[in-house]
């Protein structure tokens, strides 16, 4: 499936993420050797094509989500350098290295003995593995299956299976949670996913529209994917006419998009998410990965859900 063609705000903003990676025919890893559940860690590990002697303590990530996830199992200690985008956790070791344009030399002059990234820009895996150096690639999850999974592996490989085991358990529980409680209603709330103000949206079977669903909410830009990319642009007079029950923006810091900025657009003001003051200013970097803050954007979606009258 080729990329489709993104206003440069929304396409760097779904690459920096690796967004756009999960609208390529990415492969998941499918062969997984397990350390031991309880204890000290067992070597070699193998996790897909990659085996590792012994534990990495010098990781390079060069994606902001595999670096969350890496400090949440435990493993930040072991984190020697982030790329530029890589901003959570505070402490994490950020430096100039890119993960959109990620350069080999300049990932290898950090001596990396793991390099964790979610896409193969310039080539970089090739290059990194003719370096001897080891690779682990974990795309952009299409479900939360797969986003379990890859703190799984890196749990693996870090020597930190038991953490990862248990964050993907409170993941699973924190989120069942909030969406079990949700209110009961005749019609089903629809909303609007904004990715930059362009238009640009996502569709209920991306990752991102994939939460959405699980509140129960229709999505309005399903219609307009006329391609089937799962990243529509959508037309101002479509949108007005879908007249959403809720707006969500995930162009908050990026392009400083809020509720005034949203109804001083043309004929957006007499909308129902307007008018009611249901407009949701989401955090881009939270709205944009799949790490452990998903359960942070899926309390955002129910919180807001909670709040329209049933």
């Amino acid at each position: 499936m080729r990329t489709p063609s993104l206003s440069r705000r929304a396409f760097a903003a779904l690459a920096a993420a690796g967004l756009v990676a999960a609208l390529g025919a990415c492969a998941k890893n499918d062969a997984v050797t397990p350390a031991p559940s309880s204890g000290a860690a067992a070597y070699p590990v193998t996790v897909g094509s990659l085996t590792l002697p012994a534990q990495p303590v010098k990781i390079v990530s060069l994606s902001p989500t595999l670096t969350e996830m890496l400090f949440a199992i435990g493993a930040g200690g072991q984190v020697s350098a982030v790329d530029d985008n890589s901003n959570f956790p505070a402490n994490a070791p950020k430096t100039e290295l890119s993960g959109f344009q990620p350069n080999a030399e300049a990932v290898a002059a950090k001596s990396p003995d793991l390099v964790v990234l979610d896409t193969d820009a310039n080539n970089v895996v090739a290059q990194l593995a003719a370096l001897k150096i080891p690779v682990y690639k974990a795309p952009a999850a299409d479900t939360l299956d797969d986003a379990y999974l890859q703190i799984a592996e890196l749990g693996m490989l870090t020597g930190h299976t038991g953490e990862a085991t248990a964050l993907a358990q409170r993941m699973k529980d924190d989120i069942a949670k909030l969406v079990k409680d949700l209110p009961k209603r005749a019609t089903p709330l629809s909303y609007y996913y904004e990715l930059d103000p362009t238009l640009y949206s996502v569709t209920s079977k991306t990752f991102i529209g994939s939460l959405f669903e699980m509140a129960g909410l229709t999505n309005v830009a399903d219609a307009a994917d006329t391609k089937g990319t799962g990243y529509p642009q959508l037309t101002a007079e479509s949108l007005v006419k879908a007249n959403p029950d809720l707006i969500f923006l995930a162009d908050t810091k990026c392009c400083q998009q809020n509720l005034d900025s949203v109804k001083a657009r043309a004929g957006w003001a007499g909308m129902t998410a307007v008018s009611k003051g249901q407009v949701v200013a989401l955090d881009d970097d939270i709205a944009s990965r799949w790490g452990p803050r998903i359960v942070d954007l899926v309390r955002a979606i129910v919180d807001a859900v909670n709040k329209v009258p049933a």
